[in-house]
């Protein structure tokens, strides 16, 4: 990998834009439309990932060779297509998921019925070894579990995806390459915007405090809307026109110094309370926040209000990345169903209380036994657990059961005793209409370790 992008014709800007599209799969999808549409910008960065994702594209592409990938984004590149060449905006989104290539195509073929032309589309891959695990094994990996330290034979049988987190300058050198739209499998959250800092400004890799900027405003703009006044816990009541967020935006300059904002007109907020929220997403030991590119210190990220809706974030200090990528695997660890009804005034609680005891009770009698039994009463403990209030009266509780165990037909079990809870439990129930829960398989989440030195990244930049 090169220590450096040369950037081909941007290097002497002063500051790029870069969008925030989506924050997983199943965002807003109204807003990279509003990002590309509503006011300038260079950049539209969109995550479709999580890591149980990864198992079910690999599923929908084991049953068809041309899925895989991200479905939800290709009427998002519709819609925005037009505007992303009229406009000169790049694209990057990983949500090329475990097929980049399979998505590459069906976006070629959006843009050829539309008559556009001129389209250069980047993939990276290689992060996909699901089918080189072996292989690994056999060159030194371990592929332990990260957390627990278990060895991967454990659930080798039952593995479904195996996956590693590739970071940014893969992306930065298709960008360098000259793709307008740039497809990822599992990429950082964060590389997806750090890439265009790197292309654009020319950042090598020992250039730690910029990367560490760059991994910082990923960071922030990961989320989507949650940085913009979204999911907003301090005063969420005086967030103005939630309905139409306005996605927040990094602009960022070739010293590090980022400024958060959004486009003008649109609602939400920007400020430094609602950025102080985001950063406190997902963080471990905020000293070291690990990434393949550096390690950002997230305590020295200084913040300030700079005007309304622009925060500017600087003074990031970075130190050098560890010698190993991060794996997402996922693998099969048996079923799970979830249930509910609900239970009206009077003495709505405790119905549902009763009407818990009597199915545990039927399915013991029964003989069906479960590796987890987990009952919520919504409306009275499903948030604060057993630090709830104890009210004297409730006017609704919805009973919430769930159930996890390896034997199928114990969890069918279940929905077969819940519903009739309706007619042989406590009265004044409703909530049922949805029939009786059904076993859903559990896909469990077995995080590692792989040498760097053992798996590549591959750039491949196509046009039509």
């Amino acid at each position: 990998m090169k220590t450096a992008i040369a950037s081909r014709s941007r290097s002497e800007k002063e500051s790029i834009r870069i969008a925030s599209g989506q924050g997983y799969w199943g965002d807003l999808p109204q807003a990279p439309y509003w990002q590309v549409s509503k006011g300038p910008i260079d950049y539209l960065v969109m995550d479709y990932l999580a890591e149980v994702t990864m198992s079910i594209l690999q599923k929908q592409k084991s049953r068809d060779p041309k899925l895989g990938y991200a479905k939800d984004l290709l009427p998002v590149m519709e819609q925005i297509l037009p505007f992303v060449i009229d406009r000169d905006i790049k694209v990057v989104t990983n949500g090329g998921g475990v097929n980049p290539q399979a998505c590459r195509d069906a976006i070629f073929d959006i843009a050829r019925k539309a008559g556009l032309s001129r389209l250069k589309i980047g993939v990276v891959f290689g992060d996909d070894i699901f089918g080189r695990v072996d292989e690994l094994l056999n060159k030194g990996a371990t592929l332990k579990n990260m957390d627990s330290g278990e060895e991967l034979t454990k659930i080798r049988d039952r593995l479904q995806s195996a996956n590693v987190y590739f970071g940014a300058f893969p992306i930065a050198e298709a960008l360098n390459d000259g793709a307008q739209i740039v497809l990822t499998g599992r990429a950082t959250d964060t590389g997806l915007t750090l890439a265009p800092m790197i292309y654009e400004f020319g950042w090598g890799e020992n250039d730690y405090d910029k990367l560490a900027a760059g991994i910082v405003a990923g960071h922030i703009l990961e989320c989507g809307g949650q940085s913009s006044g979204g999911n907003f816990l301090k005063d969420w009541k005086n967030v103005p026109d939630l309905a139409n967020i306005g996605f927040p935006i990094a602009e960022a300059h070739p010293d590090g110094t980022v400024f958060i904002t959004k486009h003008d007109g649109t609602g939400g907020l920007v400020s430094v309370d609602t950025i102080k929220e985001q950063l406190l997403y997902e963080i471990g030991d905020p000293t070291e926040y690990i990434t393949p590119e550096v390690i950002a210190d997230f305590t020295s990220i200084r913040l300030d209000q700079d005007g309304t809706d622009r925060v500017k974030v600087y003074d990031i200090k970075g130190k050098p990345p560890t010698e190993s990528f991060k794996v997402s695997m996922a693998y099969s660890d048996g079923y799970y169903a979830i249930g509910t009804l609900t239970y009206g005034w009077p003495d709505a609680l405790e119905k549902a209380q009763v009407a818990d005891r009597i199915m545990r009770q039927r399915l013991e009698d029964l003989g069906y036994h479960y590796d987890e039994f987990h009952t919520e009463f919504l409306g009275y403990n499903s948030c604060h657990g057993p630090l709830s209030p104890k009210p004297s009266e409730l006017n609704e509780v919805v009973l919430r059961v769930a159930v996890r165990g390896k034997d199928r037909e114990a969890i069918d079990a279940f929905g077969r005793q819940l519903v009739p809870l309706v007619l042989t439990g406590p009265p004044t129930v409703t909530g049922f209409g949805g029939g009786r829960p059904k076993p859903q398989d559990v896909v469990a989440y077995w995080p590692s370790l792989i040498p760097k030195s053992l798996v590549r990244p591959t750039v491949e930049v196509s046009e039509i």
